[in-house]
């Protein structure tokens, strides 16, 4: 089915190489962090403490669920750690805030990270308002994207009916649960390493290259068509 705007009532996006580009980089930072953690929990060096977090990043959704199952690690000291980067590589974003403020119906943020973070992401964007609701990995208590149990969470805690709900993400394989939920599924194919890997092409409706093309592209769509009641 394509993609059909007017149907969507709960604009669900992800917050890190969604809201602003992967060009920038800024995992990058955070991937640092968590390899200096890890090689500081295991006493190992670099090159084992990146193959510790990429074996439970592929193996568990996040690098934090691994280290919590194997280690015990405690996930607000986690989390703290590696989400101490600078953000200045971040800059506002008032083309982004405006497109995001016309859309009808609701604006959620759904992230493997936690709001804390997030919440400084958005406001160095300057789109914090722009969101009614969010949904991080504390609510999701650990168990991330692509748990079928996150996305279960996310629409009992806010309400959210999934046939009128469309989710927005930079890494495919987070999409087929949101599919298999009923929703509308978007795929900001960033063209990075990790952003196809488990790809499912049944569970995604819409393929896009640039969040704010597709966002004018939608908003003009709805400019002309009436929406549902």
């Amino acid at each position: 089915m394509p993609f059909d705007p007017t149907r969507v009532n709960c604009w669900i996006f992800d917050l890190d190489n969604t809201l602003y580009p992967p060009a920038l980089n800024m995992f990058d930072r955070i991937d640092v962090r968590m390899g200096k953690f890890i090689a500081d929990l295991l006493g190992c060096d670099a090159t084992e403490a990146r193959r510790v977090q990429k074996l439970y990043f592929h193996d568990h959704g996040t690098t934090l669920s691994g280290l919590m199952h194997y280690h015990g690690v405690n996930p607000h000291e986690w989390l703290e750690y590696v989400h101490d980067i600078d953000l200045d590589l971040l800059e506002q974003a008032p083309r982004l805030e405006a497109q995001l403020m016309a859309l009808p119906g609701r604006r959620v943020i759904f992230t493997n990270g936690d709001a804390p973070y997030a919440g400084r992401v958005l406001d160095v964007l300057g789109i914090a308002h722009c969101f009614d609701g969010m949904w991080d990995i504390h609510a999701m208590e650990y168990r991330p994207k692509p748990e079928p149990s996150a996305y279960s969470g996310i629409v009992d805690a806010l309400g959210i009916d999934p046939e009128r709900a469309v989710f927005v993400e930079d890494s495919a394989r987070n999409l087929a649960p949101a599919k298999a939920l009923g929703m509308q599924t978007v795929w900001l194919d960033a063209a990075t390493e990790w952003g196809g890997q488990a790809k499912d092409d049944a569970a995604i409706d819409l393929v896009i290259d640039d969040l704010v093309q597709w966002l004018d592209a939608v908003l003009a769509e709805l400019a002309v068509t009436r929406p549902l009641g």
